[in-house]
């Protein structure tokens, strides 16, 4: 697909990227096949191609209409369309670029321009989403239902394992994972101690940066990468195996930063090796149970029933789904079966408050399909699934590590 960019879009490093990237696409049209907002709205404009096919338009120097920002608004960032593309083309970079160049061209309307810079600020910074959180915790019992619903449940305190081994990984900060489901990666710490690994947090790290890239941010998104390689480096460089997020939608952003920071003279080389450390828990858990089978409690009957929901991160990105399958089968589950898995439940980061009508119409369809196979309970990957899922789901939902966790023998020692 040729791009004749325009004059007045040379200089620019996003529309040359983005250039490139749209013409490394056939326009076969195999991506509308997986595309969650094409089914759901079935309109061309919103699958990759035809959002591709707006992008171009907008580097040629075409009007770029509201419009035209809404279609690339509806895309959900799953990538779905990158394990169905035949030609490799790269979709996720590109809706990022494509947004920063019509930005740069149009300036966002004053509104939806600050619910951005809200959602970012709230969300991304711990401080403040946990005093948001007490608040709301505080006031939930006075709330009206409907909102009373939207508030989480607050979580009960989690701690991690002491790190008393040789062998460590460091783990990421993160942001709203320790405000309102820190036992997700306390479950990890446990876990990786029972194979003779210590979890390490870095405690000047922070937000992945993902909301911010996926919000019209890219430079605020780029300094919460620095900040997390300057955190993290004096442990990278006394030899930590692998970078482990217990969320995979930030597992999936720590493996960009390589690509991200590609042309910073001082982070480039770091980043690169970031991105080549990353492993997802799964894979990183099985390498392990390979030479040392986890000791667990064994299932009541009707336990062993699961319906796993594969993150769009974990399927799309880090290509890991296999990985905590094999897991969870080796800890004695049975999965049932979940029809269209490869539909998004509508979390997508901060899509399911800035499309809630969208957003809520793909989490019904995602649980219909989790429930019809009778399962006991539901297990995701990711911290905005699992909360997502919970505000509506008949069944208790969590994720696979605490899941696993909780079925560890007590004991004070470790297998070395």
């Amino acid at each position: 697909m040729r791009v004749d960019l325009h004059q007045n879009l040379i200089a620019s490093d996003a529309a040359v990227e983005a250039a490139t990237l749209v013409e490394s696409c056939v326009h076969c049209g195999l991506c509308s096949s997986v595309c969650p907002t094409y089914e759901v709205l079935e309109n061309e404009l919103d699958s990759p191609r035809g959002r591709i096919y707006l992008i171009r338009e907008a580097l040629q120097g075409g009007e770029v209409t509201a419009k035209t920002r809404a279609h690339l608004d509806n895309c959900l960032n799953c990538k779905a369309c990158e394990t169905a593309c035949p030609s490799g083309v790269q979709y996720g970079h590109l809706i990022d670029l494509g947004q920063q160049v019509i930005n740069e061209q149009q300036v966002r309307p004053f509104w939806p321009r600050m619910s951005r810079v809200a959602i970012r600020t709230l969300l991304s910074s711990r401080p403040v989403l946990k005093t948001v959180a007490l608040v709301g915790w505080a006031l939930k019992p006075y709330l009206p239902t409907n909102l009373r619903s939207k508030v989480p449940v607050r979580p009960s305190p989690a701690t991690w394992v002491t790190p008393r081994h040789a062998r460590k990984v460091l783990s990421l900060s993160g942001c709203v994972q320790p405000v309102f489901t820190p036992g997700h990666d306390a479950a990890l710490s446990l876990l990786l101690d029972r194979f003779g690994v210590s979890l390490i947090k870095a405690s000047d790290g922070g937000c992945c940066g993902a909301l911010s890239q996926h919000l019209d941010a890219p430079e605020a998104a780029r300094a919460a990468m620095r900040r997390n390689i300057d955190a993290w480096w004096p442990h990278i460089e006394r030899g930590v195996e692998a970078i482990l997020s217990s969320s995979t939608g930030c597992g999936a952003q720590l493996m960009d930063y390589g690509h991200l920071l590609r042309d910073d003279k001082d982070y480039a080389l770091k980043a690169a090796r970031v991105s080549a450390l990353v492993r997802d828990p799964g894979e990183f858990i099985n390498a392990m149970w390979d030479k040392n089978p986890l000791v667990l409690s064994p299932l009541a009957e009707g336990e062993e029933r699961l319906a796993f929901h594969v993150p769009c991160s974990l399927r799309n990105s880090l290509r890991a789904k296999a990985q905590v399958e094999k897991v969870l089968r080796r800890a004695g589950y049975k999965l049932t079966p979940v029809k269209e898995e490869h539909m998004c439940c509508g979390s997508a980061g901060a899509y399911s408050l800035l499309q809630p009508d969208r957003s809520e119409e793909l989490l019904s369809r995602k649980l219909k399909h989790l429930v019809q196979g009778n399962p006991t309970q539901v297990v995701s990957a990711n911290v905005g699934c699992i909360m997502h899922l919970q505000k509506s789901s008949p069944l208790d939902v969590g994720h696979w590590l605490e899941l696993i966790a909780r079925r560890l023998p007590s004991q004070e020692t470790s297998h070395a």
